[in-house]
C-alpha cells in the first residue's frame, strides 16, 4: 500500500510465557509468533516498517523479517519499556514526518491476516480507525467505549469499572492513524494509569476530546484477533492456525484424511489430489506433487516429492523424492538424498547425501551414505557403506544393474562396478570392477565358470 507505513510492537517481555527465549520467537505451525504478523503486512503490501524490540529480540528480526518478506525492516530498541504509548514514540523517532497513514500492530497477533490489515487501512478517514472484536468475558482486552458509531475511548481492564468490564467489545491491538495527528496525541500521553505505563489507547480520548473522529472496524471472528500471553494461548493459536491451513489446502484439491492429526505450515506447495494420511507432519517449504500419498506418521521437512510417490511411516528432511517411488514403512530419508524415479526404499532403510538413480531397490535394513547408486541396482538387506574412516566422510559409488548381496559391508572410499555383484556377507574393501563377482572378509573375487 502506497504511502502506509506500519510499527509492529514487539518489545513486550513475555513473562507469562515462563521462558528465556524472547515472546515473540515461540513458534506456532513452524514460524515465529512475530513471522506472521509481519507476513500479513506484507501481504496488504505494507512494506515500510519499524519492528520495536527488546534487546534479546533486536539481532533476530532481520532472519525473522526476510523469511516473511521484508528486506530491510528498521529494527528500534524499546529500553526502558514503559508501554505500548512509549514503543511508539521511540518508533516516531526514528522515523521523519510525513502526510499519510500509520499502522500500529501487535506482534502477538499471529492470527492475523492480510484483508483484516486492508480493511483497517480502507476505513482511514479520519484520524484514526481502530480494529475491534466482540470476545467472550471475562477478558484481559482493553474495553471500547462507543458514542454511537463512533469510539469515545479504550479503557484497559485493570482500570475498568465493574459496568465498563460488561463490555464485550474489545480493542484488538491494531490502529490506522493520520501521521500528523499520532505524532501531536503521542506527545500528550501521561502515565495516569494501574500500571504507571503510557498507553497507546489513550490517544483516542486526546483525539476525541478535539474533535476528530475515531471509527471502529469490527473483525468478522474474534479468533483471528487474538493475542498470545502465556503457553496454552499458543497452543490454542497454533491449533486455529493449523486448522486454517488445511482447511485451504483441503479447499485446494488435497485429501486430508484427519486434519486433526495432521500439521501444516505455511508456505508449502501441496498439489491437487495428494492424500496426506493421520498423524503426518509437513514444514519448512516442502512441495508434493499430484496424486502422491503421504502418511499415516509422516513427517517432511523441506521435501521435494514428485508425482504418485508413497511415503509410509517414514521421514524425508533436505531431500527430492522422484516421480512414482515408494519410501517406507519407517525409512528416513535424510539431507542431501535424491531418489530418482520408480526408486523403492523400504523398511529400516536410511539414506545421508546420497543419489539413488531410476529403479533402485533397497528394501530392508541398510544405511546409505555418501553414494551414488546406478540405475535398477538392487541393494540387499543389512548393506551399510562405511562411510566414516574415523577422520572424514568418504563416498561409495556403485555402477547400474549390480546386485548387493545381504549384510554386504562397503568400506569407503570404494567403487562397485557396473553389473558387478558381492556375495552375501562381503566386506568389500577394494574397487569391484564391472562385472566381477565378490564374496568374503575381505572380499575377493569368486572363479569363473568354465566356458563352453
Amino acid at each position: 500500500m502506497n504511502g502506509v507505513r506500519a510499527i509492529v510492537l514487539a518489545a513486550g517481555k513475555g513473562t507469562r510465557m515462563k521462558s528465556a527465549r524472547p515472546k515473540m520467537l515461540h513458534a506456532l505451525c513452524g514460524r515465529p509468533m512475530l513471522w506472521y504478523v509481519l507476513r500479513a503486512l506484507h501481504d496488504a503490501a505494507v512494506t515500510d516498517l519499524v519492528v520495536v524490540t527488546s534487546g534479546d529480540l533486536e539481532s533476530h528480526v532481520a532472519r525473522v523479517a526476510g523469511d516473511a518478506g521484508h528486506t530491510a525492516p528498521r529494527v528500534v530498541r524499546q529500553e526502558p519499556q514503559l508501554g505500548t504509548g512509549h514503543a511508539v514514540q521511540v518508533a516516531l523517532a526514528v522515523l521523519p514526518s510525513r502526510d499519510g497513514t500509520v499502522l500500529v500492530i501487535n506482534g502477538d497477533m499471529p492470527l492475523i491476516e492480510a484483508d483484516v490489515v486492508r480493511r483497517v487501512v480502507d476505513a482511514r478517514d479520519t484520524a484514526l480507525a481502530v480494529l475491534t472484536a466482540r470476545m467472550p468475558l471475562p477478558s484481559s482486552f482493553g474495553r471500547i467505549i462507543r458514542s454511537g458509531k463512533r469510539v469515545e475511548r479504550v479503557v484497559e481492564e485493570r482500570d475498568a469499572s465493574s459496568d465498563e468490564r460488561a463490555i464485550d467489545e474489545m480493542n484488538a491491538g491494531l490502529y490506522a492513524y493520520d501521521e500528523r495527528k499520532l505524532r501531536a496525541a503521542i506527545a500528550e500521553l501521561g502515565r495516569d494509569n494501574a500500571q504507571g505505563e503510557y498507553y497507546l489507547p489513550d490517544t483516542i480520548g486526546w483525539l476525541v476530546a478535539r474533535g476528530e473522529t475515531v471509527l471502529p472496524v469490527r473483525a468478522d471472528d474474534y479468533r483471528s484477533v487474538l493475542g498470545v500471553n502465556d503457553r496454552v494461548e499458543l497452543a490454542e493459536a497454533a491449533r486455529r492456525l493449523n486448522e486454517r491451513l488445511c482447511e485451504r489446502h483441503m479447499r485446494a484439491g488435497v485429501t486430508i484424511a484427519d486434519p486433526a492429526t495432521t500439521y501444516l505450515e505455511p508456505d508449502l506447495e501441496i498439489a491437487r489430489d495428494v492424500t496426506i494420511l493421520p498423524n503426518t507432519t509437513i514444514g519448512r517449504r516442502s512441495k508434493i506433487g499430484p496424486d502422491s500419498e503421504i502418511g499415516p506418521n509422516a513427517r517432511l521437512q523441506n521435501a521435494m516429492i514428485g508425482r504418485q510417490v508413497v511415503v509410509t511411516d517414514s521421514i524425508v528432511v533436505d531431500s527430492e523424492i522422484g516421480d512414482f517411488s515408494i519410501v517406507g514403512p519407517w525409512a528416513h530419508v535424510r539431507k542431501g538424498t535424491v531418489l530418482g524415479t520408480g526408486v523403492r526404499i523400504g523398511n529400516f532403510v536410511e539414506t545421508k547425501a546420497a543419489t539413488l538413480a531410476p529403479g533402485v531397490k533397497a528394501g530392508h535394513l541398510s544405511y546409505l551414505g555418501d553414494t551414488s547408486i546406478g540405475k535398477r541396482t538392487n541393494i540387499g538387506a543389512g548393506t551399510i557403506t562405511c562411510n566414516y574412516d574415523g577422520e572424514k566422510k568418504n563416498r561409495t559409488d556403485i555402477g547400474e544393474d549390480a546386485f548387493i548381496g545381504s549384510n554386504s559391508s562397503l568400506v569407503a572410499p570404494v567403487r562397485i562396478g557396473d553389473r558387478a555383484l558381492t556375495g552375501a556377507g562381503a566386506v568389500v574393501i577394494r574397487d569391484v570392477p564391472d562385472g566381477e563377482r565378490v564374496a568374503g572378509n575381505p572380499a575377493k573375487p569368486l572363479p569363473r565358470k568354465a566356458q563352453e
